[in-house]
């Protein structure tokens, strides 16, 4: 499957509207963004548990983010609640599950081969920094290719940055409008490397999921690498 797996161009997808599609895993369902590969696949998606599902054990060979939406998510490593960023690194193994159920955005695939971080984070817990006016950044990974932030913009804020290394980014509260696009909670929105942001916050402000300068190292990408099945 070849999902937004153009990455020159910009993709967009209001992914609370989409339809959930149950993967090969009782009571865990998906809502992708970006695929290249079957269901063995980089990928980019919102995935949700059943309250007591649980997924397989499994190798991440291309690692694996996690930000958990909604509920609480589990593996051996502990319990995580809203609001928690996880990286898994390439190589890592766990058996992921929910008792009460959760809603995640997961990354699979999305790695350097080297990348060794593990990380746990919740973003609560991380000071923000002030990035412009109406604009407060909370760091949640960074290293020399890619940084991954929570972001609150303020209401009315307007928000224009280069995009060296592309983007992307999901909605997690309220909205904003980008060339005459809106975007509400889980809208997801991707710009190609060497592109810019354009967006001006709601009458509520809103809060994102951004990921920065990851996408040079995938220009021109064809296929999937090979990973163990997961839930993405």
């Amino acid at each position: 499957m070849n999902l937004n797996a153009d990455f020159t161009a910009r993709a967009a997808i209001h992914a609370a509207r989409l339809p959930w599609v149950p993967s090969p895993t009782p009571g865990v369902e998906r809502r992708m963004l970006d695929r290249v590969g079957g269901e063995v696949a980089r990928a980019t998606s919102i995935v949700r548990y059943a309250p007591g599902s649980q997924f397989p054990p499994h190798t991440h060979g291309g690692g694996e983010e996690i930000l958990v939406l909604d509920g609480v998510f589990s593996d051996e490593t502990g319990d995580f609640p809203a609001g928690t960023y996880l990286r898994n690194p390439p190589g890592s193994r766990h058996r992921p599950g929910s008792a009460p159920g959760c809603t995640l955005l997961v990354k699979l695939w999305q790695m350097d081969p080297g990348d060794r971080a593990t990380v746990r984070c919740d973003w609560a817990c991380a000071p923000p920094e002030r990035l412009a006016a109406g604009v407060e950044s909370t760091l949640l990974f960074g290293n020399d290719e890619e940084s991954v932030r929570v972001e609150r913009w303020a209401p009315g804020a307007v928000v224009d940055r280069a995009a060296p290394g592309g983007l992307e980014l999901l909605v997690l509260e309220g909205g904003f409008d980008s060339l005459g696009e809106p975007f509400e909670p889980l809208s997801w929105l991707r710009r190609p490397d060497g592109d810019r942001l354009c967006a001006r916050a709601g009458a509520a402000g809103c809060r994102v999921w951004l990921k920065s300068g990851h996408l040079a190292r995938v220009r021109g990408l064809a296929a999937a690498g090979a990973d163990h099945a997961t839930p993405g």
